[in-house]
Parts: structure tokens; C-alpha cells; sequence
């Protein structure tokens, strides 16, 4: 269908839908967004009226009963990631299915069985957007041997708060609506694997620190999500990975990366800027990173170029998808057992 109009329908139309999939599907000439299902007909018609979108439904059932919808962009909580992708496959349409891919491994692997079922359909999950500036000057460095055999890597994603006891239960903190995924660990990891390859073997550690939290009604939750979490793990290549994650670490330095190789070090601190020195050098010098070699946002003309036919989803296919899902369960499975956990599950 490469010179076919496409007809997007939204299943949920939460604050990512709004920001980035509505404006970007909206740039693409031949693609329109014709209808909305969010969590009520009210907040359905807001995003409508405020889109232009031409048609709301009451429920996700109705909209994929719709037969001139070509594709659907899911934007609900991963807690339904599994049920509306499998139901949009089976009705004929194509899927963009928003991060995570779901709350499990299982689940991510019932995705991807149930594509592969679809070849003529495009499947593809929202990508982590973190890092698209260094993507590339880091995949060409370290594929280029700038730093040699790659020894060790080290990612750092530390919030600067203390502990908030009795804060808001947000969906990220109920494991029934999440899944297995802990802060922004899984974000992280689907970027590093961009640059140094899959993880092997996982151990971890990690800790509840606030309990409880009040949800919309008042009402004390209790979380079992961990707030801080230190894993250890082993990849594909040789190399071992130091990942650090907390929501809990007060005036902490925050976010960095660090890349260490036989030859060179690669060094990437919280603003994204890019450093590193060979051997025979003193001290790390900042890498120059052109913008017209840098990655940037076009997730939505990726899918529908691939509906098309004239592009492959590289960012991020369903076998990656279920790869970082099996490395966040596995992180789970290891704190909880205090044994390693090797992958693939």
C-alpha cells in the first residue's frame, strides 16, 4: 500500500499520544487519525475536539470493529499492552504499541508469536527516546574500535529527591498495571543494548523504600515496586554491566554512562554530552557529535513507512521488545531469589 492513504485509531490517548504520536502521524501526508477510544466518551471527545479527530468510541472493542482503520496507536497503561495488541492483529490492523511492551515476559512473548502469525502486518513498540542524540556516535565509536574490546559498562539513573513517604500512587508504582519494569531501568537498558549488545546474566538487589502511597481516593496503597535497584550482569559479548536506579537518592548526581575498553574509555554525563580518550592519553576530551548525524523522534513515519513497505522497523521491533521484557523480569526474579537469572528466560 505504499501510495495508499492509512487511517489511525487511538486506544488511549495519554499524555505521549497527545505530545508526540497525534502531532507526528499528522505530519505524514496520506495518514490520518480518524478515531479515539480512551478511558471514558468524555475524555475521548476532549482529545477529539481538540485534534480534530473525527470519531469516538465508547470502548477499544468497538474501534477495532471498525473496517476503514488500517492501524492502531496503543497508549494505555502495559497492564492492557497484551490483549489490545492481539485483538488489533486479529482484526487485520496494524500495531504501534507504546513502552512497555507489557507487564511480563510471557505477555511480550504472546505479542510476538501472535505477529508472527501477521507477517503482512507492521508490529513495532515505541521506543526509548533517552538517548537518540548519542545513539549513533556511540554505535560508530565502539563498532569502529575507538575503545577496543569492551571490558566493563556502567549506567548510572539516579533521581535527586529524598524519599517522599505517603506520596502519590502513580501506575509505575502498581505492579498490576506496570508489570515487572522498575523506575526507568528498562528505558535505560533498551538503549544500551543500541550500543554494547544483550545481557546474558543478571543478579540484583533491590528495596521497597516507600512503602505506601495515596491513591486518587485517599486511600493508603501498599507498593511493591522497588524505589532503588543495583544489578550486576553479563553480556553477549564478554563484558560486564554495573546499572544503578533509584527514585530515593537525595542531591545525587543523576544520570551517566560509562564505557570501558581495552583501548579507550567512552564517558556520557547527564546532559548528554559525549567524552573519551585512548590509551596514551591523560585526561577525557569532549567528542564532537554533529546534529546531522544524531538519531531524533520519527517513530510515527517509521511505522507507517514500514506499512508501506519502504523502511523495516528498527526502533523497536517485537523480538526486542520481549528481550528487554525478559531482562527487567529476570532483575525481579534475581532480587527476589538472590540467585543469578539467565537469559533468554
Amino acid at each position: 500500500m505504499a501510495n495508499d492513504a492509512i487511517r489511525i485509531g487511538l486506544i488511549g490517548a495519554g499524555l505521549n499520544t497527545r505530545e508526540r504520536h497525534i502531532p507526528g502521524f499528522q505530519k505524514i501526508e496520506g495518514v490520518e487519525t480518524v478515531a479515539v477510544a480512551n478511558r471514558s466518551r468524555e475524555s475521548g471527545r476532549r482529545v477529539a475536539d481538540q485534534f480534530n479527530i473525527a470519531k469516538v468510541y465508547d470502548n477499544w472493542q468497538e474501534l477495532l470493529e471498525d473496517d476503514s482503520i488500517d492501524a492502531v496507536c496503543i497508549g494505555t497503561w502495559p497492564y492492557m499492552h497484551r490483549t489490545l495488541t492481539l485483538a488489533a492483529l486479529e482484526a487485520g490492523k496494524h500495531v504501534l504499541c507504546e513502552a512497555r511492551m507489557a507487564t511480563s515476559a510471557l505477555e511480550a512473548q504472546e505479542m510476538l508469536d501472535a505477529s508472527r502469525l501477521r507477517p503482512d502486518l507492521t508490529s513495532q513498540i515505541v521506543p526509548s527516546p533517552l538517548t537518540f542524540k548519542i545513539d549513533n556516535l556511540l554505535e560508530e565509536k565502539i563498532k569502529g574500535g575507538y575503545i577496543g574490546d569492551i571490558i566493563a559498562v556502567s549506567v548510572q539513573s539516579l533521581g535527586n529527591n529524598f524519599m517522599d513517604r505517603g506520596g502519590p500512587m502513580h501506575w509505575r508504582n502498581d505492579r498490576d498495571l506496570s508489570g515487572f519494569n522498575i523506575l526507568n531501568m528498562g528505558i535505560w537498558y533498551e538503549a544500551m543494548i543500541r550500543w554494547v549488545g544483550r545481557a546474558t546474566k543478571v543478579t540484583s538487589m533491590s528495596k521497597v523504600n516507600v512503602s505506601s502511597r495515596i491513591d486518587e481516593s485517599g486511600g493508603a496503597n501498599s507498593v511493591t515496586v522497588p524505589d532503588h535497584v543495583s544489578i550486576i550482569a553479563e553480556l553477549a559479548n564478554g563484558a560486564q554491566a554495573n546499572m544503578n536506579f533509584s527514585a530515593v537518592t537525595g542531591l545525587s548526581s543523576g544520570n551517566g554512562v560509562w564505557i570501558y575498553g581495552s583501548e579507550g574509555t567512552i564517558h556520557v554525563d547527564a546532559s548528554m554530552n559525549v567524552y573519551g580518550g585512548r590509551r596514551g592519553e591523560d585526561k577525557l576530551s569532549e567528542i564532537p557529535n554533529p546534529q546531522e548525524g544524531q538519531a531524533y523522534w520519527r517513530v510515527e513515519e517509521e511505522f507507517c513507512n514500514a506499512i508501506r513497505g519502504t523502511e523495516k522497523i528498527t526502533r523497536t521491533p517485537f523480538d526486542v521488545g520481549l528481550h528487554y521484557m525478559e531482562f527487567t523480569e529476570a532483575v525481579t526474579r534475581s532480587a527476589q531469589t538472590g540467585q543469578a537469572v539467565y537469559l533468554p528466560l
